[in-house]
């Protein structure tokens, strides 16, 4: 039985075309890919390539300014914070969230829209594996190429799982009996028609947005478009931690607001979703709202 697309370049001694992680004494990181004869500098000294070539990960390197620095393999949330960018990465925060809230399973079929740089890419395809489908949808081909080539070097090469179309999904969305769809984009609200569309019964829609109205819209999108239960929202931030000694307290700084999550279900054919019974605050709408798609609608 071969392995999995990339589990091989995950264990083993370091090989040629390795992704390297470095931390100095500092816990910086510095992150570059092996080949033979080349020298990695700092301003610290330098040391050759092939010094880590056939040594097993978790060794130390010493510089020749005799500066030690701990070599690993970059984890997939590592490397999706150093790898180049086009567009903004989701971040592995929001990245773990998704593949736990939208029940990202081994074989799914997925449909995800805004590739951005290939952060939630290369996530979703090393949790639905090769017998999966994912098939992303990004409106810009530089984008799309940025994207391409940041998974492709995470997995060693192209996925066979993964299909790539650069255009707008609400055009192009061809797929049927989707298990997920995770929309990351401007107005996912324009998207719901061809996805409610695409969705099999049970089947969970995620969207990420960056701001309250964008939300707000989103939200309402979804129930007025009468096929999905209610939705839920969230954010989550991460604080650490510095402990040294009887010194434990929380860091100064913390990945607070990067975007928030919601998840709805896609409810079998012909099926009304059940009457919410959670009246609005008084106030929430004004007296001329006339629904999320209206001039003047919520997110406007």
């Amino acid at each position: 039985m071969s392995e999995p697309t990339g589990a091989a370049r995950r264990r083993g001694p370091f090989k040629v075309g390795d992704q390297v992680q470095l931390t100095d004494p500092k816990g910086r990181h510095y992150t570059f890919t092996l080949e033979a004869g080349k020298n990695f500098h700092t301003h610290k000294g330098s040391f050759p390539h092939d010094e880590l070539i056939g040594a097993p990960e978790g060794s130390v390197v010493r510089t020749t300014g005799n500066v030690a620095y701990l070599a690993l393999r970059p984890l997939l949330p590592d490397y999706v914070l150093s790898m180049p960018r086009g567009a903004a990465v989701v971040y592995p925060k929001d990245a773990g969230q998704i593949l736990s809230f939208a029940d990202i399973f081994a074989g799914a079929r997925v449909v995800e829209a805004g590739v951005g740089s290939g952060s939630l890419s290369s996530f979703l395809l090393r949790a639905i594996g090769d017998q999966g489908m994912l098939h992303s949808y990004e409106r810009r081909e530089d984008f799309a190429e940025i994207a391409k080539q940041n998974v492709e070097r995470y997995f060693g090469g192209p996925h066979p799982a993964w299909q790539l179309t650069v255009g707008d999904l609400q055009d192009n969305l061809s797929d049927t009996d989707v298990d997920r769809v995770i929309l990351d984009m401007l107005a996912p609200w324009e998207c719901l028609e061809a996805v409610s569309k695409a969705l099999v019964p049970g089947g969970i829609l995620c969207c990420y947005v960056a701001t309250t109205t964008q939300l707000a819209r989103t939200v309402e999108s979804i129930r007025e478009i009468g096929c999905f239960n209610e939705p839920t929202a969230w954010e989550t931030m991460i604080r650490n931690w510095h402990i040294e000694g009887l010194a434990v307290r929380p860091d100064h700084r913390m990945i607070g607001h990067t975007g928030f999550l919601l998840t709805a279900r896609r409810l079998a054919d012909g099926v009304e979703p059940p009457m919410r019974r959670r009246r609005p605050a008084k106030g929430a709408y004004g007296e001329d709202y006339a629904g999320p798609n209206a001039d003047g609608g919520a997110g406007r």
